[in-house]
């Protein structure tokens, strides 16, 4: 089961924790709740410490999510942190960093 958390840090500053497969489950809610709450920040933290899975279909999820940020607004600096290692390996291996930005990953 998937869910998350939003922590904010200042004004402007969100963290957001992910829990969970981050897999074709998450769809909706990614579209319906998370994309359109985060647009209201301007410095946004993706914390991957507890997603142990993802998919093509979560990878495409984050790409998403990043690239619909940017697009409302590019002033908005988005993050990702904590990725496990064998997140971090499929990450890698279809090269996400260079699809997204090296900056992104932290």
């Amino acid at each position: 089961m998937f869910k998350y958390e939003m922590m904010m840090a200042e004004e402007k500053k969100v963290t957001i924790f992910f829990e969970g497969d981050l897999d074709i489950e998450v769809t909706e809610m990614m579209e319906q709740e998370i994309i359109p709450a985060l647009l209201a920040f301007e410095k946004i933290t993706i914390d991957l410490s507890h997603v142990s899975f993802v998919d093509s279909t979560g990878i495409g999820l984050l790409i998403n999510l990043i690239d619909t940020i940017k697009n409302h607004d590019n002033a908005i600096s988005v993050t990702i942190s904590n990725v496990q290692a064998q997140v971090k390996a499929i990450f890698d291996i279809i090269q996400l960093p260079q699809i997204v930005g090296e900056n992104v990953f932290i």
